[in-house]
């Protein structure tokens, strides 16, 4: 229980010999990997970071969500994907780093969606948004990199309207022989190479794979959401546990 409640404390950060808070340091990485960062994404994936997204939206598709938020939306992806498939009215993307936001604008620009999308820079830890406003709350790889954990998970139930729900879809780590000891040799070795390579930032894709280790997956995690007063808990193991998809409500 000691070791657990040990490895439970540890904050990761992406620069280690920053004096930045965590918060801070996160909004950095992002705006320096901006512009390579839907390439990096959908390339070290293999693609499959497309259908886990699908997933995502297919599972949100049962409450048919009218407004919607989208935490740590980044670039957008998964607001996007969620405007395709579900007759929503308002989408808001919110994310920290405004290099991220600005590649996002651009993309609704481009789609000609400004009456449906919006992306908005803003701290997940402080949702300027009033009680009970969005149907859904919807995040995609961006719990881990909360600073703490606890009071973003608390201020994304406050703007859930009663009985609406939230979607975490956030990597995880494989239990399963071999891929478990394939997913250790790429995360530790490969991703990093890659992208640091090609994002010119080389902190960053070494940030991955330590946040992914330091985060609470699957039932740490649904305490996680137990403890600010989610309810009704689901969650399921997504490409033998490279990620996992949760669900809970208000």
């Amino acid at each position: 229980m000691l070791i657990l409640t040990l490895y439970m404390a540890k904050t990761v950060k992406p620069y280690n010999s920053s004096n930045l808070s965590k918060k801070k340091q996160v909004e950095k990485m992002f705006d320096n990997i901006s512009h390579k960062y839907d390439f990096l994404n959908h390339v070290l994936s293999f693609g499959i970071d497309h259908i886990w997204r699908r997933k995502t939206i297919r599972l949100m598709q049962s409450i048919n969500p009218k407004v919607i938020l989208d935490v740590a939306t980044g670039t957008g992806d998964l607001a996007f994907a969620a405007e395709k498939k579900i007759d929503i009215d308002k989408i808001i993307g919110l994310d920290i780093s405004n290099g991220m936001l600005e590649v996002g604008r651009k993309k609704i620009k481009n789609r000609d969606l400004e009456n449906k999308l919006e992306f908005i820079q803003g701290d997940s830890e402080n949702i300027p948004f009033e009680d009970n406003y969005f149907d859904a709350v919807m995040v995609s790889f961006g719990v881990r990199n909360f600073e703490n954990l606890n009071l973003g998970l608390s201020e994304i139930k406050r703007v859930l309207k009663p009985q609406g729900a939230i979607y975490v879809l956030e990597f995880s780590k494989p239990k399963l022989f071999p891929i478990k000891q394939l997913f250790g040799l790429y995360s530790k070795f490969i991703l990093p190479f890659l992208g640091s390579l090609i994002s010119k930032d080389r902190s960053a894709y070494h940030y991955l794979p330590e946040s992914v280790a330091a985060f609470p997956e699957g039932d740490q995690f649904i305490g996680e959401l137990e403890k600010v007063g989610f309810s009704n808990h689901s969650y399921q193991i997504l490409t033998g546990g490279i990620a996992t998809l949760y669900s809970s409500f208000k």
